[in-house]
């Protein structure tokens, strides 16, 4: 297995969009509850037009050209990070893949990538615990630190 990091093209958006929905599948069949709604067509082009917008970026492993999973980041701005800061809104691993380094390497890649652009700090959310522990692990791991505090949401 040899893995390479890759910054992901808009032509890649459709093997992405398959990942996003793999990650979103695990994440609902985990908590048993539909927390998303997750349309191929929609979520490939929406990622194309982020990806070409230059609003999104995104990290591809690959194994022999295949991708394996991916990483994802954008730009925030916030007064308590003290400029802009990166968020990252999905990390997914094929499960075949995972404990093997794949996603050091993605979040090694982001952490790369946040420090050229000037970004004062890295956040990210976990999906639901105690159901995601060892996700909350990983990124401890990786150097992540609980701020406190709960995602929220309103649809709007």
């Amino acid at each position: 297995m040899s893995i390479e990091i890759k910054q992901a093209t808009p032509e890649q958006s459709p093997e992405i969009a398959e990942m996003v929905g793999q990650l979103l599948e695990e994440i609902m069949n985990n908590i048993g509850v539909k927390a998303f709604n997750f349309d191929w067509n929609q979520t490939r082009d929406r990622l194309r037009q982020f990806l070409l917008d230059q609003k999104y970026f995104v990290f591809v492993a690959e194994d022999a050209g295949e991708p394996v999973g991916f990483i994802a980041l954008y730009e925030g701005y916030a007064l308590y990070a003290e400029g802009a800061f990166g968020t990252i809104p999905e990390l997914y691993v094929r499960p075949e893949y995972r404990s093997k380094g794949v996603g050091k390497k993605l979040t090694d890649k982001a952490k790369e990538f946040a420090a050229t652009k000037g970004w004062t700090r890295l956040e990210v959310t976990t999906p639901p615990l105690p159901q995601f522990e060892r996700t909350l692990e990983f990124y401890e791991k990786e150097g992540f630190s609980i701020t406190g505090g709960r995602k929220l949401k309103v649809n709007l």
